[in-house]
């Protein structure tokens, strides 16, 4: 019964949702049965955040590397946790909007959680090099169209590659590197990006198959092969 009865909801939720998206008089249906996945979303953060506590006092406890920074982590996560939820400092009380500017929980997010995503972010750009450096490095055919395409288009975003290809005259502009930039982005790079989304969308009706008919269990538990 502890396999059955999740594999019995998973098929009745998920066809009826299927069915509902393409039948007109039943899309009140979906979206009715939408509204238990905000519910279950909400004891799924709960879960999270208590998961997060759980593993970060572990860590404290136990002093395993980095400690320290779980004791942040636990801090930043309560001060936020409060001021969010009982509203703290909000000019509208609890019926207040909870990001209302001005506000504690506005000003955390506004100047800390914003530029440490910035900071996060930026980081990214070093990494990003350092994989091009090894990607564009012309060790064959395909690294060598590869290093080109990719010179092509970050010239063609600069001032620098319009200057450079000024001189091409106007019968031989296609040859003009904002203009092979514009080529790539519109015909090459498109159509690669339209290939990969068409692979994403049939590997997620296949899994989504798999998940209905009870071919694939890993979703209740280790228990459930």
């Amino acid at each position: 019964m502890n396999r059955t009865l999740p594999f019995l909801l998973t098929f009745i939720v998920g066809f009826t949702i299927v069915i509902a998206t393409f039948s007109p008089p039943l899309d009140r249906l979906a979206v009715d049965t939408a509204v238990f996945f905000s519910i279950i979303a909400v004891f799924a953060m709960i879960l999270g955040g208590g998961n997060l506590v759980k593993i970060n006092l572990v860590k404290i406890t136990r002093r395993q590397r980095d400690w320290q920074f779980a004791i942040v982590t636990l801090v930043g996560f309560f001060f936020v946790l409060i001021i969010g939820l009982f509203k703290v400092g909000n000019p509208g009380g609890v019926t207040g909007q909870v990001d209302a500017p001005g506000t504690p929980f506005f000003d955390v997010y506004t100047y800390v959680f914003v530029p440490v995503g910035a900071t996060m972010y930026s980081l990214l750009a070093f990494f990003i090099a350092s994989a091009s450096y090894r990607a564009f490095r012309a060790k064959n055919r395909e690294a060598t169209i590869l290093l080109i395409a990719a010179s092509i288009i970050m010239l063609g975003a600069t001032p620098f590659g319009t200057m450079l290809t000024a001189w091409i005259p106007d019968s031989l502009d296609i040859f003009e590197v904002p203009n092979l930039h514009f080529f790539l982005m519109s015909s090459p790079n498109l159509a690669g990006q339209r290939a990969i989304m068409i692979g994403i969308a049939l590997g997620v009706i296949s899994y989504s198959l798999r998940v209905l008919l009870g071919v694939e269990r890993s979703h209740i538990g280790k228990d459930g092969g």
